[in-house]
């Protein structure tokens, strides 16, 4: 189903555009050159790769064959692009810079990777790092909808970098102080204590290795089960699997035995809130309180389990 054109992460996302296009000067980048910005992406891409041919062109640069002919043309009358037969389709042509080619875009190439090493080293080695896999991330989440993520049981280690991983997200995205990473660590040391494992389970997501999620299944007595520590990591947003380890732990929750489900959330958390609706929950009771450093509006939330 189409996002609504009001989603934030749309808005997020086209921020993000704006602010790297000012960031990197990607528009900006061959200003000097005696090129038009679409014949320097598709100098850069002669430049950058051997043995591509126009179709192939057309395909990676998202253009109009007739516009990169036209192109193409254009760098063969200068005398910087060459053509020859493909050994596997004699109607097929590979496209070949000249040495007179790439002595004309060798420069702006150079100037490109100036400034992209002026951005670098700005950042300790580090945040280096960190982009640089930030990066690596969005092209893989863009391209091939990023590696598998798995949902199993805990396994040691699990435990801290869950309450990590809960406390950097709702300390940056709420404001929530110390005393909430506190509480996680409280329930996580509990729960690894004393849980029944007919009774109750952690549900780990995880993925290329790392802890990217979870949620608990805990039992409250009485045949009442309570869903717990839920959270998914910002870098694995936009899969489904919020709503994945919420139906998981439900289930968990019904082949257990449990007659019903409860759970303590905040207003503020919108995206979980709709999972719990979408799920069959229904809001019981809301509370003002003030908790992690910060104003709240607590909400508790019930699901009949025996209703199918």
């Amino acid at each position: 189903m189409p996002l609504p054109a009001d989603d934030p992460d749309i808005a997020a996302m086209r921020g993000f555009n704006r602010f790297y296009t000012r960031a990197i000067g990607l528009l900006g980048r061959y200003l000097d050159a005696p090129w038009s910005l679409t014949e320097s992406r598709v100098f850069y891409e002669l430049f950058a790769r051997e043995g591509l041919t126009a179709a192939e062109l057309c395909d990676e640069l998202g253009l109009d064959a007739g516009y990169v002919s036209r192109i193409l043309k254009k760098f063969e009358a200068a005398g910087w692009l060459a053509r020859t037969p493909s050994v596997d389709d004699a109607r097929r042509s590979i496209l070949r810079l000249t040495q007179a080619g790439r002595a004309a875009f060798a420069p702006y190439d150079r100037a490109s990777r100036d400034e992209m090493g002026a951005v670098l080293e700005r950042l300790g080695e580090a945040d280096r790092g960190r982009l640089v896999g930030a990066m690596g991330l969005i092209e893989r989440l863009m391209t091939e909808g990023g590696e598998d993520v798995i949902v199993r049981r805990h396994r040691p280690g699990d435990m801290g970098a869950i309450i990590a991983g809960q406390a950097r997200v709702y300390a940056g995205e709420f404001g929530w102080d110390d005393t909430f990473e506190a509480l996680v660590a409280e329930i996580g040391a509990e729960f690894l204590k004393d849980h029944d494992p007919q009774r109750e389970r952690a549900f780990i997501a995880e993925r290329g290795g790392q802890v990217v999620g979870s949620v608990f299944c805990i039992d409250a007595g009485e045949g009442v089960a309570k869903l717990r520590m839920l959270y998914v990591d910002e870098a694995a947003r936009g899969l489904g699997l919020g709503r994945r380890l919420v139906a998981d732990c439900i289930a968990f929750a019904r082949q257990a035995g449990y007659r019903r489900m409860v759970l303590w959330t905040n207003d503020i958390l919108a995206s979980a809130r709709r999972i719990y609706q979408a799920e069959g929950f229904v809001l019981t009771a809301e509370d003002k309180h003030h908790s992690f450093g910060v104003d709240l509006v607590g909400q508790t939330w019930e699901l009949d389990l025996l209703k199918s």
